[in-house]
């Protein structure tokens, strides 16, 4: 009974040995002797008990790292980056993975590699901007390092999905020297309003002084016809009146002479 125990303990060791797990997002690097075999996808599979060994799992889903460099422009500024990166392998075909698993000793090796040609490739960049080039530059920095780094990440079985450039700062001289000139400008653009604005309250105001005195003519000139339209319809009245009561003293034969006696 015992032998029967022993050989069943084998048996289900050699079993539960020989199954393997591989994580959904993952890909397991298989080897045989410390040589590659093969690799297996997710699921549940199986492999020779005892002899092949998980080398590596390599994960297929999106990574990131975080990053802090500095580097120096062309007039000396000392510029402060804080970035994100996005990448992924590439694929999860065989040779890709072999890529993956073989180029660097570790995971740590190949973080280290890509930070640092990426810091090289922004670096590079920067050095041939000026200061006042820089704050404009995010878009142009990620298509450098995409245009830098996507032949040298597809050796290594990558592929660069996003850089983001969340912040870019300088020394605290620079800052303060640039608070300045944004200060000197917003004042030069308040004075030139406030300028516009005096010129406008003080042309609308000529405007209307010389309205009010254009009106002031024209009612001048309006009065001063009317009244000699009346006077004169006045004189015209009195010579009617004057003719009509000559004609009446002589029509009863008294002398006209005595129409001027009676007004005198």
């Amino acid at each position: 009974m015992t032998a029967i125990y022993i050989v069943l303990v084998v048996a289900l060791a050699i079993v539960f040995s020989s199954l393997l797990t591989v994580t959904q997002g993952t890909i397991a690097v298989i080897t045989l002797f410390g040589k590659y075999k093969r690799i297996l996808t997710p699921g549940l599979r199986m492999k020779i008990p005892f002899l092949e060994q998980v080398y590596r799992r390599i994960s297929i889903q999106n990574q990131s790292i975080e990053m802090e460099f500095q580097a120096v422009t062309i007039d000396q500024a000392n510029v402060y980056f804080k970035s994100m990166l996005l990448y992924s392998v590439m694929d999860a075909e065989e040779e890709t993975i072999k890529k993956v698993a073989f180029k660097f000793v570790n995971y740590a090796s190949f973080q280290t590699a890509l930070v640092r040609s990426i810091e090289s490739a922004i670096r590079s960049l920067v050095a041939t901007k000026a200061q006042a080039e820089i704050l404009g530059l995010r878009s142009e920095i990620v298509s450098h390092v995409k245009d830098e780094l996507d032949t040298q990440l597809e050796e290594w079985g990558y592929h660069l999905l996003d850089l983001q450039i969340n912040d870019i700062s300088f020394g605290v001289a620079i800052m303060q020297s640039m608070e300045r000139v944004v200060a000197a400008q917003n004042e030069r653009v308040a004075a030139e309003n406030e300028g516009a604005a005096l010129l406008i309250r003080e042309t609308k105001k000529a405007e209307a002084e010389g309205a009010a005195i254009r009106i002031a003519a024209e009612n001048e000139a309006t009065a001063a016809r009317l009244r000699g339209e009346g006077l004169a319809m006045f004189r015209k009245a009195l010579a009617e009146g004057f003719g009509e009561s000559a004609e009446l003293l002589e029509k009863h034969g008294l002398d006209p002479a005595l129409l001027a006696f009676s007004m005198w």
